[in-house]
C-alpha cells in the first residue's frame, strides 16, 4: 500500500517511499510503482508529476483526464509550490544561494543527466542551509526547484561540489539511501479553487 495524505473525487496526494518507481518502467520487473498501486484501489488515478525512484515524499495524482489536464497546467505554468529537503556531503560555505545551470540527458549514460551550456534546457534551483554537522561533514539543506528538470536537484548540488548523501550516480559515497525528500507541496484545487498545502517530514 501507498500512504495517502489526501483523497477526494478530483485528486489524491500520496507519500512515495524511496526505492519505488513513480510510474511503470521498462520490463516486467519494473511494473510495480506508485500509480499502479493506487489504480488497484482507485482505477481513475492518473499521474501528474513524478519523483525519481531514489526520492521519497509527496506525489500528486489526478482522478480522470480533465483533472489531470488542469493539474498538469499548474505545473507547466509554475503555479505549484514545491519544497525538498536533502542532506549533502561536505559543509556548504554560504547560507543560501542558487544554481542556474542548463541540463540535458547524458545519452550514452542514461538516465544520468549532464550540464550543457550550449544545448541544455534552463534549470534553476534555490537552496538554503538548515543545519551543518561538522562531525559527519554533512549539510542539511532546503531546496526549491524553480524549474522541474529530470535529476535537477541531484545534479545541481553535485555541481556545487556537494552531492546528495548516497547519490552514487553523481559522485557521492554509497549510503543506505539517497537523502532527498519531497517535503512540501502547495497547489490550487482544480474544482474548488482552494489552496491546498501538504507537508511530509523527511525520514532521514
Amino acid at each position: 500500500m501507498v500512504q495517502l495524505h489526501y483523497l477526494d473525487e478530483a485528486l489524491l496526494v500520496a507519500e512515495k517511499p524511496a526505492g519505488l518507481l513513480s510510474v511503470p518502467g521498462r520490463g516486467e520487473e519494473n511494473q510495480d510503482c506508485v500509480v499502479s498501486r493506487l489504480q488497484a484501489i482507485h482505477p481513475d488515478v492518473l499521474t501528474v508529476h513524478r519523483l525519481d525512484q531514489v526520492t521519497s515524499g509527496l506525489l500528486l495524482h489526478a482522478r480522470g483526464k480533465a483533472m489531470q489536464a488542469a493539474l498538469s497546467a499548474q505545473f507547466a505554468q509554475r503555479q505549484v509550490g514545491k519544497r525538498y529537503e536533502a542532506v549533502v556531503e561536505g559543509l556548504l560555505a554560504a547560507d543560501e544561494g542558487e544554481v542556474d545551470l542548463p541540463l540535458r540527458v547524458d545519452w550514452p549514460n542514461r538516465p544520468r543527466q549532464m550540464v550543457d551550456t550550449a544545448q541544455g534546457k534552463p534549470a534553476l534551483t534555490r537552496w538554503r542551509v538548515l543545519a551543518r554537522d561538522a562531525v559527519a561533514c554533512r549539510t542539511r539543506v532546503a531546496l526549491e526547484p524553480v524549474t522541474g528538470r529530470s535529476h535537477q536537484l541531484r545534479l545541481h548540488l553535485a555541481a556545487l561540489g556537494h552531492p546528495i548523501v548516497g547519490d552514487v550516480l553523481y559522485g557521492a559515497l554509497p549510503a543506505q539511501r539517497v537523502h532527498l525528500h519531497a517535503k512540501a507541496l502547495r497547489f490550487t484545487h482544480p474544482v474548488t479553487g482552494q489552496t491546498l498545502a501538504f507537508e511530509s517530514a523527511p525520514p532521514f
